[in-house]
C-alpha cells in the first residue's frame, strides 16, 4: 500500500537531497495552497561545523514555514503536523535513526531493540496515513564498502532497512547524485 502522496528524497552527503526536497515542498504547497511544516530531526548541533550545516539549512528555508524540532518520537510529530493543509518535509531519517540508536546518554543499543522496531512501526504507520503530501529525506550510506566497526555495520543496516521500508509506502523515490534528482520510483498520477 502506497502513502496518498509520499515522496522519499535520498542520497549522499552533499548531494542535494534536502535542497531538493525544500523545492519540492515549495512546489507542492503553491499548487495546493498548503502551508509546509519542517520536521528537523538533529537533536543538537554537537560541534561548529553540524552548527554550520544547520545554520545554513536555517537560511535556505521560508520564514513561514513552521518548523517542528522532532526527538525520538518522530511517529509522532508526523501526526501532529498532519492536519490535512501542510506538506510536511521531514528532514531527516538519518539523524532520527542515529538519535534513536545511538541516545544522548551514549549508551548505544547493539541490536535492534523493541523500542526501536517499535518506532519504525509506528513511523511507518504515520506516514501511511498521512492525509497531506509528505517528503521525507534520508541518506544512501550503503553503497561503500561494509564498515568495520559492529556498531557502524549495525547503523548502516538499520539505515537501509528503513530506507527499504519508506521507499516501498512511497508513491514517489528520487536519488540525488550530484545535485541531480534521478528518478528510482514514480507512481505519480500525472
Amino acid at each position: 500500500m502506497t502513502s496518498p502522496d509520499l515522496t522519499f528524497v535520498l542520497g549522499g552527503a552533499r548531494s542535494g537531497k534536502s535542497r531538493h526536497a525544500e523545492q519540492l515542498a515549495q512546489a507542492r504547497a503553491a499548487e495546493r495552497a498548503l502551508s509546509v511544516t519542517y520536521i528537523a530531526t538533529a537533536r543538537e548541533a554537537g560541534d561548529a561545523e553540524f552548527a554550520a550545516r544547520i545554520a545554513q539549512h536555517r537560511a535556505r528555508r521560508p520564514a513561514h514555514w513552521r518548523v517542528v524540532e522532532a526527538g525520538v518520537d518522530l511517529a509522532q510529530a508526523v501526526v501532529e503536523a498532519d492536519d490535512g493543509r501542510t506538506c510536511i518535509l521531514l528532514d531527516c531519517l538519518t539523524l532520527w535513526l542515529a538519535n534513536v540508536i545511538c541516545p544522548a546518554d551514549g549508551a548505544p543499543s547493539g541490536a535492534p531493540s523493541v523500542d526501536y522496531a517499535a518506532r519504525a512501526d509506528a513511523l511507518e504507520s504515520a506516514l501511511s496515513r498521512a492525509r497531506g503530501p509528505v517528503i521525507v529525506v534520508s541518506n544512501e550510506i550503503g553503497m561503500g564498502v561494509v564498515p568495520m566497526g559492529a556498531m557502524t555495520r549495525h547503523y548502516v543496516d538499520e539505515l537501509g532497512r528503513l530506507n527499504q521500508r519508506v521507499a516501498a509506502i512511497a508513491q514517489e523515490v528520487t536519488l540525488m547524485v550530484a545535485g541531480l534528482p534521478m528518478t528510482v520510483k514514480s507512481e505519480r498520477a500525472r
